[in-house]
This record gives structure tokens, sequence and C-alpha cells, in this order.
């Protein structure tokens, strides 16, 4: 008599995704404003995770407001498109981020979980630790 034979089953692999919104936020002087979050040392644009079902502009001003103190202006933002990198702040993560580009002089203050802010010459970020989809946009000049 023969053993029945049933096929191993595909080995599922567990997508670590994170997905958010987030903005590069530019000033006159064409520098970008960088954030680092309480007990990492990445510096990051700002924004934080689409909730279930969030339109990703809503998570957006959510964040914006809840960490900056940030209003956005809607005709100051503009859809930059969908990027993807290593996560900075969690180990074998990827994020998926909903960009926009916003120039605005508003004044910005540190608060919620943003422990330090920092506007910059995107052009020369030197020693400074970027996290990696930063330094993609960054380095890509999706700005202009």
């Amino acid at each position: 008599m023969t053993a029945l034979h049933t096929p191993k089953a595909p080995d599922i692999i567990k997508s670590n995704t994170i997905k958010i919104a987030a903005a590069m936020i530019c000033n006159d002087q064409g520098k970008v404003l960088l954030v680092r979050k309480r007990g990492t040392s990445f510096f990051m644009q700002a924004g934080g995770k689409i909730e279930q079902g969030e339109d990703p502009l809503v998570t957006l001003e959510r964040e914006l407001q809840e960490e900056l103190s940030f209003v956005i202006v809607e005709e100051d933002c503009r859809y930059l498109g969908k990027f993807s990198a290593k996560a900075a702040n969690e180990e074998n993560a990827m994020v998926e981020a909903e960009i926009y580009h916003i120039k605005s002089n508003l004044k910005v203050t540190a608060q919620s979980e943003i422990e330090q802010l920092i506007w910059i010459d995107p052009r020369n970020l030197g020693s400074l630790k970027v996290a990696p989809l930063t330094r993609k946009l960054l380095e890509a000049d999706v700005m202009t």
C-alpha cells in the first residue's frame, strides 16, 4: 500500500511593513525640517503611522499637529508619491510612505514623542544620522 503524500504548504512570510504618511517640509531658504523621536538616534521627516482605513493626508495633518503644532495649508502641500525603504528604528521592518512636500516658514515646536528638530541643507548632511527613507528622498531631490 502506498502512503498518500500531501504537498508541503509553502512557507508564509509575514510582511513587516509599516505604512506611514510623512512630509518633506522646506522653508524659503531651501532647508528641510527633520525630527528625531525620543529614544531614537535617526533623524527623519515628520509624520506617522496610517491608521486602518485612514486617508494618508488626514494622518499627516493629525501627526504634524501632534508632533509639531503645525497646521497644514492645503495649497502649500503637494503629493510626491509612495516610497519605501528599510525602517530606521524597527529591526527587520520596511516603511512604505506616502510622502508630501510642504513649503512653509511657519514656526514649529517639538512636542509629543519628538525630542529634537533641526533645519538642514539637504545637500550637506555630513555625518548626521539620517533614516534610510529620508536619505533616499534627500539624495533623489524629490522636492523639485
